[in-house]
């Protein structure tokens, strides 16, 4: 695997029902930078969203920045908004720029350039885009974005073109669109709600929209995309979790992109939502010199499935703008599964996933274990890299006659 400078990561420990293994990890940044914050302040989202850093003033009170992230700062503040909520500052190394957290939270100079290819809609979405709310690109799913806002603006983020505020503040008019168009398309039957962050939003709010949605007869699942147990894991409250579990299926996606980031805290918020049913799921992020290391996503990966959550997406960077520098070749994402593959457990291994630019929809990649196809046999390599014969069968008729019986039943 490749080698990699250690950097300070936060003690992982067996999460267990009782939810308190361990100290939580916020704790010295937080007796550092807001030493007059009470344990109910702190432990109170609203508190956390009220007091969040948005401004170089304010950075520059609590984080020593370097004259690259000073530029960053100023340089991009009209491009796309600087927000940090107190718990996810309170993680950052202040002596080491290289912080997988710092470098997802505060803005480099570099963001400010764009770079040839580098798109404002990367994934083609607005030509998708129906209704305010909707974005419609694949058959049988939507894209229901919610709001604009979220507790921390990542620094890779793909939709900074509406979470830079402004865009898409979703009125409750627009809603009632986004679900009308919803309910008047039949072949809908999963419904990612995204943003913005959903978590973001009250509790009354988001009941509101789930239970609009639980009611169209032919949506079938709900997705719901948010950061928030990884950067607020304190608005993961038992009542959010009751309301998610009363309209299930929901699944929880969220976005872990570093073992650092895999708090008490955090996982404590996991596991509430798993213990009430709520499955949960990790799409990270592939980012140059942040975890662009086998050995870096292994780890996150093993502390993520010891609370319950399934590593699922490994996701090649969008090209959006002002994000090059964050970018891997594909072919590293490629050479990280190579290097985990018979070497953990496959429920470890995510797949790698590109979204191709322009509108392309995600393909998923995995490294060639092919060496050559024949008629009556194929070769292959394992991990280790020895050749293996499998050998094809006389028979090659793959239609499944009783598929017509089975459609044919009463319903």
């Amino acid at each position: 695997m490749d080698s990699a400078p250690q950097r300070e990561e936060a003690p992982q420990g067996r999460a267990s029902g009782s939810r308190a293994v361990r100290p939580p990890a916020s704790e010295a940044g937080r007796r550092r930078l807001f030493p007059e914050a009470t344990d109910a302040e702190w432990n109170d989202w609203r508190w956390q969203q009220r007091h969040a850093v948005r401004s170089l003033a304010q950075l520059e009170r609590y984080v020593p920045l370097t004259p690259q992230e000073r530029a960053g700062v100023q340089e991009t503040a009209a491009l796309f908004r600087v927000g940090i909520s107190p718990y996810y500052l309170s993680l950052i190394d202040p002596e080491h720029p290289f912080c997988p957290v710092r470098m997802q939270s505060i803005p480099v100079q570099e963001e400010a350039r764009i770079r040839p290819g580098e798109l404002a809609d990367p994934l083609g979405e607005d030509k998708t885009r129906p209704e305010e709310a909707i974005v419609h690109k694949y058959p049988d799913r939507v894209l229901f974005l919610a709001l604009d806002t979220c507790s921390v603006y990542c620094r890779h983020c793909t939709r900074r073109r509406i979470t830079k505020g402004g865009e898409a503040e979703l009125s409750k008019d627009q809603m009632r669109r986004g679900i009308a168009y919803i309910r008047n398309h039949p072949e809908v039957r999963d419904v990612l709600i995204s943003g913005g962050d959903p978590f973001i939003l009250s509790d009354g709010r988001l009941e509101e929209l789930l239970s609009a949605l639980h009611d169209i007869p032919h949506v079938e699942m709900i997705r719901i995309g948010t950061r928030v147990p990884v950067c607020l894991p304190m608005r993961v409250t038992d009542a959010l979790a009751l309301t998610l579990r009363r309209y299930a299926p929901v699944y929880v996606v969220t976005h872990f992109n570093h073992p650092k980031e895999v708090t008490p805290e955090a996982s404590e918020a996991c596991q509430r939502l798993v213990d009430h049913g709520v499955p949960v799921e990790n799409q990270a992020v592939l980012m140059r010199r942040l975890n662009s290391d086998a050995r870096i996503i292994q780890e996150l990966s093993h502390v993520l499935l010891r609370i319950r959550v399934r590593p699922y997406y490994l996701h090649q960077m969008d090209v959006a703008q002002g994000c090059e520098h964050l970018r891997t070749p594909i072919s590293k994402g490629l050479e990280i599964l190579q290097q985990m593959r018979g070497h953990t457990t496959g429920l470890a291994v995510p797949h790698l996933a590109v979204d191709l630019p322009g509108g392309g929809g995600k393909v998923t990649l995995q490294p060639d274990y092919v060496v050559e196809r024949g008629e009556h046999e194929t070769v292959f390599r394992n991990y280790k890299g020895e050749r293996y014969v499998y050998p094809e069968p006389e028979e090659t008729d793959c239609s499944c006659p009783y598929d017509e019986v089975w459609r044919a039943r009463p319903r």
